[in-house]
């Protein structure tokens, strides 16, 4: 496969979904979509989508994973990669390290790896009874769905996921977040909680608008309605400045998990979400990132069936 990336506008991560804002129309043409297919070692693996609207997505390589999971995690396999395009002309992309076959509650960490050129990717699987002997996070029994942000405050790379433990010290799936050191090979510190909801909470995707507000969208799983939260807030890091919005994001009845949102060349937002009990994503639009409206859904087969 050969490299036609530099035109590239939009990185957008099916599974633990984050999408970079599109910049500049006359220099970027096309959205890159990474994404996984299903619950089987074959089909947890990175894939690439190619779209020219956002909307409308080709598998790249024939379907075929880019990234072979064996290569990169401990586990052999891997889900919810989220991809990013960094301040400093890298790629920086996280996935979960796990083989669902092994059961849900069986991952122990996740991988980090950068990229040059979004075909030859440095990787270094982090793995959390290990790393955090002595602490909390020798008890994971899950680490889902890394994702990646810069945090300008701070001049770093945060990655944030959710935890869960099987010694009392995380009950529920709760939101943790650390940052990476300089060439993302490690967290450089033990994670400390990002928010805490009072329930499960997964699934955290963050965007930044023109106004320098963030928007945090997360899938909650203790409330009587499970769906698409967000809190909007001014400081990652400062929780007495969070404001949780009304009501839920998604523009369905269906259940639904793994939120990505993105910006259009035109400035539409689109938030895209796995309807995973009907098998399809579906894709919303946006103009002030409060209100969605589902504008299509994905097939539910061919090559391009993108899983959460």
């Amino acid at each position: 496969m050969k490299n036609n990336f530099k035109r590239i506008a939009c990185i957008v991560a099916l599974g633990a979904f984050a999408i970079v804002p599109a910049l500049a129309k006359d220099k970027y043409v096309a959205y890159l979509f990474t994404y996984f297919t299903g619950n089987a070692p074959e089909k947890e693996q990175i894939c690439y989508a190619l779209s020219s609207d956002g909307w409308n997505y080709t598998p790249l390589n024939q379907g075929h994973p880019v990234i072979a999971s064996d290569t990169i995690a401990r586990t052999r396999c891997v889900r919810d990669p989220h991809i990013l395009r960094g301040e400093d002309g890298w790629f920086y992309q996280v996935v979960t390290d796990m083989r669902s076959s092994m059961g849900w509650s069986s991952n122990r960490g996740m991988v980090l790896m950068r990229s040059r050129d979004l075909l030859k990717w440095e990787h270094h699987a982090i793995h959390f009874p290990e790393r955090f002997k002595g602490t909390m996070f020798e008890h994971v029994t899950r680490v889902w769905a890394p994702q990646t942000i810069y945090d300008k405050a701070v001049g770093k790379y945060m990655v944030y996921f959710s935890i869960l433990t099987d010694d009392g010290s995380c009950p529920y799936d709760k939101v943790f977040y650390a940052y990476a050191n300089a060439d993302f090979s490690d967290l450089e510190e033990e994670p400390k909680v990002l928010f805490d909801v009072n329930n499960a909470s997964i699934d955290t995707d963050i965007v930044r608008d023109d106004n320098g507000l963030y928007h945090v969208f997360f899938k909650t799983e203790g409330q009587r309605q499970k769906g698409i939260k967000q809190f909007i807030t001014p400081d990652l890091h400062d929780m007495s400045k969070w404001e949780l919005q009304p009501g839920f994001c998604q523009d369905t009845n269906k259940a639904v998990e793994g939120s990505g949102v993105f910006r259009l060349f035109d400035g539409t937002w689109v938030l895209m979400y796995d309807c995973y009990t009907s098998y399809h994503y579906q894709f919303c639009k946006s103009s002030d990132l409060k209100t969605f409206k589902q504008v299509q859904d994905t097939q539910t087969s061919g090559m391009f069936t993108p899983r959460h």
